[in-house]
């Protein structure tokens, strides 16, 4: 999602067209695709999860800048272009160069280049913005320039079924197009193989992702000291896990402590999954649901990410996982869109 965005920020940028396709999980032609022996779509519409500029809605009154097209078209007018590798800016970056950095650069290629109609950067090269980018504060400046470009369209939008599960969204408020729901606490929880991710991170000293470092953020996190390269302490990677993959109790004793906060007050509903009868034993809870509750149709159960993230924009408080790209998208959405740092949280 974030690379998405970013690739289009450049395109705005560089005064470009930005080519988007499916969200692909398999390129072999197939439609479904067996995932842990269920079938999933090998391919998912981004707009099917996504609005706004990114996938070729109209810029705002007086903003003249090229729309994004689809891939069929770009391959249809396209058939030839001129295809160059990251490499080719790259190389000419340091290793620990920031996202404005990174733009800055490419922004500079790709104005020198205004003489190739149609550009294509080559597949199996790097990424234009890399992982090791998202994954540090070395996104952080890259924000306010974006943040201003993003603040005046809505990026997520529901499907329209949720119109009749939350009939108070007014999708195009221009001053706040997804306002806060009072009382209303997220909790992002990861579960499942995450768990040997969180301790794949120990092992590296990881830290928060990008977008879960704002300067201001409660709960931030510093990597402890005393690891090792590719090893961690047994103490060290407790504090991860406690971060990373909460224990029932640790998540209750971290809801406790938020609503005890001044942004925490007045908090009734929570949005989670197996923690329910936890929840329900604190007292002042008056309704807990988690995503599986959520009545989705066929189609709409594969977009159930972008549901969560719309939901987790609006809630009074978000307490989520600070090493999870979900978790700070969100975040991002959240800071876009005006919301007071203090209801951003952590485990």
């Amino acid at each position: 999602m974030q690379e998405l965005l970013f690739n289009s920020y450049l395109a705005y940028n560089a005064g470009r067209h930005f080519v988007f396709d499916n969200y692909t999980w398999n390129r072999d032609g197939s439609d479904y695709t067996d995932y842990n022996g269920k079938l999933i779509p090998s391919r998912i519409p981004n707009t099917a999860l996504i609005r706004g500029s990114s996938v070729g809605d109209p810029f705002p009154p007086g903003d003249n800048a090229s729309l994004a097209v689809v891939k069929e078209y770009f391959d249809k007018v396209c058939p030839e272009p001129t295809v160059i590798s990251s490499d080719e800016v790259g190389r000419t970056l340091a290793g620990d160069a920031s996202a404005q950095t990174v733009l800055e650069a490419w922004v500079a290629k790709l104005r020198q280049m205004d003489d190739h109609r149609c550009i294509e950067i080559e597949r199996d090269t790097l990424q234009i913005f890399s992982i090791w980018i998202f994954g540090s504060s070395r996104v952080l400046d890259i924000y306010p320039g974006f943040a201003a470009f993003a603040a005046n369209r809505p990026l997520i939008a529901p499907p329209t079924f949720l119109d009749r599960w939350l009939p108070s969204l007014p999708f195009f408020r221009p001053s706040s197009p997804y306002p806060m729901i009072s009382g209303l606490l997220v909790l992002h929880v990861r579960r499942g193989d995450f768990a040997e991710h969180c301790e794949h991170l120990a092992r590296w000293s990881a830290r928060f992702n990008g977008f879960s470092s704002f300067p201001g953020l409660p709960d931030a996190f510093e990597p402890p000291p005393g690891a090792g390269w590719g090893e961690n302490t047994p103490e060290n990677t407790a504090v991860y896990m406690r971060r990373c993959f909460p224990t029932v109790a640790q998540i209750v004793e971290k809801v406790t402590a938020v609503r005890e906060t001044t942004a925490g007050r007045g908090l009734r509903n929570e949005w989670v999954d197996e923690l329910k009868a936890a929840l329900y034993a604190m007292g002042g809870v008056e309704r807990v649901m988690g995503s599986r509750d959520v009545q989705l149709n066929w189609e709409q159960k594969y977009i159930a990410q972008a549901v969560d993230m719309l939901i987790g924009q609006r809630a009074q408080v978000l307490i989520g996982n600070g090493f999870s790209s979900l978790t700070s998208n969100i975040v991002m959405m959240r800071m876009a869109n005006g919301f007071a740092p203090e209801g951003n949280r952590f485990w």
